[in-house]
């Protein structure tokens, strides 16, 4: 019996929807620095055990939470007042076939190495405080590592979809533009912690980003409103022609400022980050592995930062069912949309999930006659090809956030 499930939906796309939702929290948000820096410390455990003992053995580490230090921003440059604190965990192997690696050690290298190179004003010799709670693993689940076929380490679902709307497009875009490097060499104020927001509604478009200022580049209150006004013109500016569907996008930043308030008034930070001082992060609560929250769309519930990549399949199929919608809707004419399911049952083999499906939103002149053998093709290469992979997880090669 074919185990693969192909059905069409009763469902309006969400492009052809009159009100769509759609979030990303950037590189520098509390929440994207703990998945970035779990996911960091993942591909970093992964490499030494393959140096050390030859194979992936036994971790997850999707455990972190990051406490907000304490900082006193001001016009012109501010001071850190406390350090932030990483507090990383969960389990990781530390000895096998008679010899051990220092799995807190590996973390903590791999966390400074994550924050030096992605946030521009954080030390993380001075500003962080590290926390090590990794432990050993249940020998239950530690034993699946040992068998010849490693079976999935949990009972869990995932689900991708394709293709991306146009919103999704535009608030992936708008973080991205201001995050990237050429857009922080002409504003330097733009700090790392960015947060877009796309409100849809019929064919207008509203984008409210919270983006914090570094204050060293801020010398008063008149420069903090212009350039706040300037760089809601560049990301129009950039956004606004790559409008379709559309017709009129609207950039809004930093919202809740007050130019009454004086200091108070300003999203201002030391930096360029909330966790130094106004918010903490959590491992899970961040963008999913297409780096959206998009709200009118199914989600599942596994994070997949720090997960282990031979075994986990909240890590795996939640990848996965992404690359496997978007290769059916690039690679089978008449999919308008379509969303892939995979579900697992713990002990299995990771490639023999216990539920494979696609669900099919399909042109007007298209019939699931016609599709079905191209998506059932499609999802049976993928799960064959699971060991592929997984190995192209073990490198990072794949982006989870």
């Amino acid at each position: 019996m074919n185990p693969i499930v192909v059905e069409v939906l009763n469902h309006t796309p969400v492009a052809q929807q009159r009100v769509e939702l759609v979030e990303r929290k950037g590189t520098g948000h509390p929440d994207s620095i703990c998945d970035a820096v779990m996911e960091s410390v993942s591909v970093a455990l992964c490499r030494e055990y393959l140096a050390s003992f030859g194979r992936v053995l036994h971790f997850n580490v999707d455990k972190c939470l990051l406490v907000a230090g304490r900082t006193a921003p001001r016009l012109g440059g501010g001071a850190v007042l406390e350090p932030m604190r990483l507090i990383f965990g969960d389990r990781a192997t530390a000895e096998c076939d008679g010899r051990r690696i220092d799995p807190g050690a590996i973390a903590e290298a791999a966390a400074k190495e994550w924050l030096r190179d992605h946030l521009r004003f954080v030390d993380p010799e001075r500003h962080v405080v590290f926390q090590n709670e990794l432990k050993e693993g249940s020998p239950e689940l530690t034993s699946l590592f040992e068998r010849e076929t490693i079976g999935a380490n949990d009972t869990s679902v995932a689900v991708g979809y394709a293709p991306l709307t146009e919103t999704e497009k535009h608030v992936l875009a708008c973080e991205r533009l201001l995050n990237s490097r050429s857009f922080k060499a002409r504003f330097p104020e733009a700090g790392e912690d960015v947060k877009v927001m796309g409100y849809r509604r019929e064919r207008n478009l509203d984008l409210t980003v919270a983006l914090a200022f570094v204050d060293r580049f801020v010398p008063d209150a008149a420069t903090y409103f212009s350039r706040k006004q300037e760089i809601a013109a560049a990301v129009s500016a950039e956004i606004s022609p790559a409008l379709k569907a559309l017709d009129r996008i609207n950039v809004s930043i930093n919202t809740l400022d007050d130019p009454e308030r004086g200091e108070s008034g300003m999203y201002l930070t030391v930096l360029g980050t909330s966790a130094e001082g106004g918010d903490c992060g959590q491992v899970g609560r961040g963008n999913k592995v297409n780096g959206l929250i998009s709200l009118n769309r199914p989600i599942g519930t596994e994070a997949a930062a720090g997960k282990n990549p031979v075994s986990h399949v909240g890590k795996i199929y939640t990848l996965l069912t992404h690359r496997l919608a978007a290769e059916i809707h690039a690679d089978v004419p008449g999919v308008r949309e379509v969303y892939v399911w995979l579900g697992s049952q713990i002990g299995s083999p990771v490639d023999q999930p216990a539920i494979a499906a696609a669900q099919l939103s399909l042109e007007d002149d298209c019939r699931l006659e016609d599709v079905r053998p191209a998506i059932e093709a499609v999802m049976a290469r993928g799960l064959s090809d699971i060991p592929n992979f997984t190995a192209r997880l073990i490198r990072g090669e794949w982006p989870v956030c």
